[in-house]
């Protein structure tokens, strides 16, 4: 049946048709304590909803109903608090493996046309696209359980630290998924509500994923070509620089004893000091760049180790819109460069 004989809320919602099919005998019953719907929170949420994208506030009333409190998520947010766990080395580990590595090399023949195609239209090199597919998902295998409502309405609604941010991301899942006609309650990703092969958020989803096999739908959980041209394009539109180097290995000269190179740290990881301003504070790089050019000093700590100094440019910083952690981006290229080895 197309769209123009369906009846009106499911052309607007798709996604409540699954609820109508359920047994009746759900809705019958009293709602749960932790039930979103009878929320003030979620009501007002629910108007915004209605005001701002023309939702039905029933029909959303009774997708609230069904959405799921998991604490499990809430636990899984929040950061470690034992500084071994937020060890560069230990991290590193998690990512940078033998078996990471053949299976991005398997990954980057079975791919070979898209990415070359990606990094000639776009400028980012192969192997950091199939780096961060490999550190996201392990090249597919691991793109989460998680009903991505149940995600975004636990983290939205009781997460306060960001709850700003991810009621932006349910908002944002609300109008991808009526507007690509998919069930709300059929997809799944990470505890974040991250989404596919790339784990991109909703947000991201609706704004840099591309239809990059060219068969009309954008996939970014079925089609590994969709995702590599979305990861690519996701760089760019952040300010990727083709032919550019991500990363400098640096020496803070004496760091152990001194702390002169502070204030470069608190400065912080967008790239704002020039290489010879670098040398006056003591950190030194083997490069052939100008003098002039801009970095950020990048600080990799390991307890019990000693800590791993690198200078970011700017292709570094824009990794660190993917995920906003040094850790995350280093990560990524280093896999990059042992994946491009092994190629």
């Amino acid at each position: 049946m197309g769209t123009e004989a369906m009846p009106h809320w499911q052309r607007i919602f798709p996604a409540l048709l699954s609820v109508f099919l359920c047994n009746a005998a759900t809705y019958a019953a009293p709602p749960s304590p932790q039930s979103y719907d009878e929320r003030g929170e979620v009501q007002g949420f629910i108007r915004q909803m209605a005001q701002r994208h023309g939702f039905i506030e029933a029909e959303l009333k009774l997708l609230f109903n069904r959405a799921r409190r998991e604490p499990a998520i809430l636990a899984a947010i929040v950061p470690p608090k034992d500084a071994r766990a937020r060890a560069w080395l230990a991290y590193r580990a998690r990512f940078v493996t033998d078996a990471r590595i053949a299976e991005g090399a398997q990954f980057w023949r079975r791919h070979a046309t898209a990415l070359e195609r990606a990094a000639q239209e776009h400028g980012v090199p192969e192997e950091i696209i199939v780096a961060i597919i490999g550190v996201e998902t392990v090249y597919g295998r691991q793109m989460g359980n998680w009903r991505v409502i149940d995600a975004l309405s636990t983290l939205a609604f009781d997460y306060a630290p960001r709850a700003e941010f991810f009621r932006g991301e349910l908002e944002q899942y609300l109008l991808y998924t009526r507007d690509a006609g998919i069930d709300v309650f059929s997809v799944r990703g990470s505890y974040a509500g991250a989404i596919g092969i790339p784990q991109f958020m909703p947000g991201s989803y609706r704004r840099y994923a591309v239809d990059f096999d060219g068969d009309g739908t954008i996939d970014l959980r079925a089609s590994p070509s969709d995702a590599i041209g979305s990861v690519a394009n996701f760089l760019v539109k952040h300010g990727w620089r083709r032919g550019e180097q991500v990363q400098l290995a640096a020496r803070v000269a004496g760091s152990n004893a001194g702390q002169a190179h502070r204030p470069l740290l608190e400065i912080g990881i967008e790239p704002k000091t020039s290489l010879s301003e670098m040398k006056r504070y003591g950190v030194e790089t083997r490069t052939d760049l100008a003098l002039e050019t801009p970095v950020a000093l990048i600080e990799l700590e390991s307890p019990g180790t000693a800590t791993e100094y690198r200078l970011g440019l700017r292709n570094f910083y824009v990794l660190t819109r993917y995920n906003r952690s040094v850790l995350y981006a280093s990560a990524v290229y280093d896999l990059a460069q042992e994946l491009k080895n092994k190629r």
